[in-house]
């Protein structure tokens, strides 16, 4: 896949396509054909500071850490971005989430993983 600005992060979506963050950039899905879907700065509006870690969750929506803003955004498949995580993150880079509605940040400037609930409804 050509054409990435600084790509950093990379993670499997459920219809066998791809995200990817970019640096300083933006967050790109990619469907299984290696075609862009979409960019996410450009479907729902929203400004990035630093994108790192990606993952997309049972649902198909997808997860962002952003590390210059010291967010976990979730992006879902229809409506609007939601702000999961907006205090107590000092450098989030990597994520992860459970079927189980578990969302796992590896936060860098504290040197630890932090676990947070974000699903309500079970799964």
């Amino acid at each position: 896949v050509p054409n990435l600005l600084g790509p950093r992060y990379i993670s499997p979506a459920p219809s066998g396509g791809f995200v990817v963050s970019e640096e300083c950039g933006d967050v790109k899905v990619f469907t299984s054909s290696r075609k862009l879907l979409c960019s996410l700065s450009s479907k729902y509006g929203h400004r990035f500071g630093n994108p790192a870690g990606v993952c997309v969750d049972v649902d198909g929506s997808i997860l962002v850490a952003d590390e210059q803003r010291r967010t976990v955004h979730l992006f879902p498949e229809r409506g609007a971005p939601v702000c999961l995580v907006s205090a107590g993150l000092r450098r989030p880079a990597g994520v992860a989430c459970s079927s189980f509605g578990h969302l796992f940040v590896a936060d860098a400037g504290e040197n630890c993983v932090k676990v947070f609930k974000y699903r309500v409804r079970p799964p």
